[in-house]
């Protein structure tokens, strides 16, 4: 039963009869008082060095996770490489409020009901730890509530983490806006070993039904639908994307927002941009020719880092000045480290998650007890291959030279995973190091939000797997935050579409990543266009110094773009121009994409779009030029 002292600290938190009795008659109910209480809870009834999540299905044990104690934090591990990443069709809704999203009911041939029950009723027989939780961060959150089985103190860990620790006394007497409730076992009793997260909504209550023990989508994403939720009844996003401030060796400041679907490089943006051994910086090196390109810049700008990748666009935050401003919506960051291969590639990150002032929270990583844990020794796949999902969340105070107060946005990129394209093989890769666009442009690039070549976050369907092996797109959906919305695609269409008309000084820049044509630049293509973009002041340019891109989608190419007085090749900026590509190629690969774009936006036209928003895709499924764009949204230059 629940100790008279974690009973009373609940009863001032607002529950439903049968959560409250689900507590009540749990064997033991804990609520940590401070975060290392429940690190220590973590690491299992022993204290480690190893400890097993075992879990009782129909009398069989089943593992599902190991925890080690390391010098540096906890090794989180998964027997299966299923649950190494999130499964893109985990979502399901439960309730009957408006959503294009699965329902459960139309998934599984039954309501959720009983299924509610039998999990409450599950979770009245376990050992429960009990953490409230700010959805949203510690300043503009929302009160939440996680309970979770004790042996999954990891889970709850990782969670308060993201974000930020905080007690039920700092709350006082609250509603939840939310509840997150986690029961693993019942990824097999009940769903056949899938991830399933169910989504069940009021207007003042969201709870979400986790049943697997990977935190991407429920005390990552689970956290994010919240926030789209609570943002669509108010009228503000969330954004999908990260943020910097960039101070150029000149001292001008320039804040860049990084949207763009999975792997469209939002970390990226935050991170140093990449030197060889000899300081010159590799732009790119031709698939076909193997040549490489490399530029010589003797200085770069600092970095300072906003956001990471939840970026609150908050009421209580914009300062009326025409530029959007955005603050963090965690207090940690959920730190994707595939591209650690070898000590010394980002040695900020490096000597944050290796020498941390407190022990961090490590997953599909290798850990040894008792040793530190190396952020590029990833765990193997069952192919022998490293799992391409390797995560470290680390509070936002251990990241160097962060920023911790509301940044109004310069210049808003988004990124796109390119593949090659070359005459023989014609692909959609045809994207120019920057284009910049006007607002209607932008909104159908968020839209659509294409992901394609490779993406390492998540699991892929087969359907789109096979698409992305042939050199083919698949849509994220609407602002790349739709695979965690439970809301509508017209709604948030429209809601989108008013952020970027109303925040009428921001300047739109497309940027590609992996390919430009027949190069292949991996994010330097990125990087740089962040260092001139800044170095230009905010990405001021003139109308002079802008020409109409080839393919519309791409809006406008600058005439050139010089760094330390060097020219990059125009080859970057126009593909078409490259002997690699030319312009037969290069028209084919913009009739892919516009193919895409069209057979995608047409969902969008009902009669809950907007009149501007109707005119934005008619304009596009008409083959519309960016002087149609242009009339309906002009650029700010």
């Amino acid at each position: 039963m629940t100790t008279a002292r974690t009973a009373a600290a609940l009863s001032d938190v607002a529950l439903a009869p049968d959560v409250r009795r689900m507590l009540a008659t749990a064997p033991s109910v804990t609520v940590p008082a401070t975060r290392a209480e429940l690190y220590a809870i973590a690491l299992g009834p022993d204290g480690g060095p190893e400890f097993s999540v075992d879990y009782d299905v129909d009398g069989e044990s089943i593992t599902e996770a190991t925890v080690t104690r390391c010098r540096n934090g906890l090794a989180v591990n998964y027997p299966e490489d299923y649950m190494r990443r999130r499964d893109p069709q985990c979502m399901v809704i439960a309730d009957s409020r408006p959503t294009d999203k699965t329902r459960f009911a139309d998934r599984f041939g039954h309501g959720f009901g009983d299924t509610r029950a039998d999990t409450l009723a599950w979770m009245a027989r376990q050992d429960l730890v009990v953490v409230p939780f700010k959805a949203g961060g510690p300043i503009h959150g929302s009160p939440s509530l996680a309970i979770v089985p004790v042996n999954a103190a990891f889970f709850a860990l990782a969670l308060v983490d993201l974000q930020g620790w905080v007690t039920l006394d700092e709350l006082g007497p609250f509603d939840p806006r939310s509840i997150l409730y986690v029961a693993p076992p019942f990824r097999h009793s009940h769903f056949e070993g899938r991830q399933v997260v169910v989504h069940d909504r009021s207007e003042t209550l969201h709870e979400i039904f986790a049943y697997n023990l990977y935190p991407g989508p429920s005390a990552k994403k689970g956290v994010f639908s919240v926030l789209l939720d609570i943002g669509e009844a108010e009228g503000w996003i969330t954004a999908h994307a990260s943020s910097v401030r960039v101070t150029t060796p000149y001292d001008n400041e320039t804040v860049v927002m990084h949207e763009g679907a999975s792997g469209g490089g939002k970390s990226e943006m935050c991170q140093e941009l990449r030197r060889e051994d000899d300081g010159r910086i590799l732009l790119g090196a031709n698939v076909v020719t193997e040549e490489p390109y490399y530029i010589t810049l003797s200085e770069t700008s600092d970095l300072s880092p906003v956001t990471d990748d939840m970026t609150l666009c908050h009421p209580a935050v914009q300062d009326g000045s025409g530029r959007m401003v955005v603050a963090d919506a965690e207090d940690g960051w959920f730190v994707r480290v595939d591209n650690l291969r070898t000590y010394g590639e980002d040695p900020h990150l490096e000597r944050a998650v290796i020498h941390p002032d407190t022990p961090l929270v490590f997953f599909n990583i290798q850990g040894v007890a008792d040793a530190t844990v190396l952020p590029w020794e990833h765990t193997l796949d069952s192919t022998g291959e490293p799992c391409p999902n390797p995560r470290v969340v680390i509070p936002r105070r251990m990241i160097e030279d962060i920023v911790n107060e509301p940044q109004p946005v310069d210049v808003r990129t988004f990124g796109v995973r390119m593949p090659a394209c070359t005459r023989d093989h014609p692909s959609y890769g045809i994207m120019g190091l920057a284009h910049f666009v006007p607002p209607a442009i932008a909104w159908l690039w968020r839209l659509v939000a294409p992901r394609g070549d490779k993406n390492p976050s998540i699991g892929e369907a087969a359907d789109a797997l096979s698409t992305l092996e042939h050199g083919g797109m698949v849509s994220e959906g609407v602002g790349s935050y739709w695979p965690f919305s439970t809301g509508t695609k017209v709604a948030a269409a429209n809601l989108l579409l008013e952020q970027l008309v109303t925040y009428d000084h921001t300047r739109y820049v497309l940027t590609p990543n992996q390919h430009i044509g027949a190069y292949h630049v991996g994010f330097s293509a990125e990087w740089l266009t962040r260092e001139w973009l800044a170095r230009k002041g905010g990405g001021r340019m003139r109308a002079e110094q802008l020409e109409p891109a080839r393919c519309a989608l791409f809006g406008y190419t600058p005439h050139e773009i010089t760094l330390d007085g060097q020219p990059v090749r125009r080859t970057l900026l126009r593909p078409e121009m490259q002997s690699q590509v030319g312009v037969e190629a290069y028209d084919e690969g913009c009739r892919i994409l516009t193919g895409f774009f069209k057979s995608e936006l047409a969902q969008f036209v009902t009669p809950d779009l907007s009149d501007l928003g109707r005119r934005i895709i008619e304009t596009c499924l008409a083959d519309g030029t960016v002087e149609d764009y242009e009339a309906l949204t002009p650029t700010y230059l």
